[in-house]
Parts: structure tokens; C-alpha cells; sequence
């Protein structure tokens, strides 16, 4: 008995949960970074809105981990056969991007906080270590780092997103129902 094609053409969904966690962990602590900055001064919501952040970095790396681990165990889906060569590359070089992005923007926001000599404590409750002591210099270059991964992941998952739409409303390959459970 053979596997049903449509199913081996899906994600799994461990694969599927981890993708749609992440991408609403993503987005949440998007506008939270955007938000909290423009709050004036130093209040009570704006250090809630801070910790909120530092909680869904570090709770995205952490899951971005997991998601690489299964990721390496489990194959994805092949491509459509249709889809041009530079299309492929493209695709596989985003993926690429936004996993190193997944990485790198909550690392360098942990490290943005210990060089600013601030203590990442996760949900309020674990303590975690504090990798550089308070540097300004390394305070005002990690800042902008940060800034400039984040608007990097916001371009990337944009052409992302679009480019699942073109797949599914242009092209008609099915691409976008691998990763999302209720399209066929």
C-alpha cells in the first residue's frame, strides 16, 4: 500500500505548528518593538511591553531551534516540478535567510540588553546569563544591528507572503496548501 501523494506533498504537522507559532511569535513581537519605542519616557506599560519582547525572542530562538532540529530529521515537500530553476533558488536561499534572521535578531537583542546592562529575565521568572558586561559603544551598534535584522525579516517574510499568494492564486501549484492544513 502507498503513501497518499497529497499527504507526502504536506508538511508535517509538528512542521506546520512550528512555522504558524513562530510567524504569530514574529509578528506579535514586531509590533511590540514597534509600539513600545515610541512611548515617551519611562513608564510602567513600557517596561511590560519591553519584558514582552525579550520573552518572545528568546521563546523564538528557542523554537527556531527546535524547528531547525526537525527540520534536519524531516524532509520538506518537494517543489512543484513547474517551478523555474531561479524561482527554486530563490526560494531555498529566503528559507535560508529567514532561519539565519530567526537566530540573529533575538541574539542580538539579548546581547543589545547586556550591553546595556540589563538582565534578560525570561517571563519574569529565569535569570539568563548576561554574555558582555554594559558596553555603550557595543550598546549603540548592537541597537541599530537589531533594528536593521528586524526591517530585513519585515522585507523577507513580505516577498515571502507574496510569493505563497502568486502561488496559490496565480500559479494554482498547490504550494501554499503544504504548509497551511485546511487547503487542499
Amino acid at each position: 500500500m502507498t503513501a497518499d501523494p497529497s499527504r507526502r506533498q504536506r508538511y508535517s504537522a509538528t512542521a506546520m505548528r512550528l512555522h504558524w507559532l513562530i510567524a504569530l511569535l514574529i509578528v506579535t513581537g514586531f509590533y511590540l518593538g514597534w509600539i513600545m519605542t515610541d512611548i515617551p519616557g519611562f513608564t510602567p506599560i513600557k517596561l511590560k511591553y519591553f519584558s514582552w519582547h525579550k520573552w518572545i525572542g528568546v521563546t523564538v530562538f528557542a523554537l527556531a531551534a527546535i524547528r531547525v532540529a526537525w527540520r534536519l530529521t524531516h524532509r520538506a515537500p518537494e517543489m512543484p516540478s513547474g517551478m523555474a530553476p531561479l524561482q527554486k533558488l530563490a526560494a531555498e536561499a529566503t528559507h535560508v535567510i529567514l532561519y539565519v534572521l530567526m537566530f540573529a535578531i533575538p541574539a542580538s537583542g539579548y546581547l543589545y540588553s547586556s550591553a546595556a546592562g540589563i538582565q534578560v529575565v525570561y517571563l519574569g521568572i529565569v535569570p539568563l546569563p548576561t554574555l558582555i558586561g554594559p558596553t555603550p559603544i557595543l550598546k549603540d551598534v548592537l541597537k541599530v544591528t537589531h533594528i536593521w535584522l528586524n526591517y530585513t525579516l519585515l522585507g523577507l517574510v513580505a516577498a515571502h507572503t507574496l510569493a505563497a499568494l502568486k502561488h496559490q492564486f496565480v500559479d494554482r501549484d498547490g504550494l501554499l496548501a503544504r504548509m497551511i492544513p485546511f487547503l487542499k
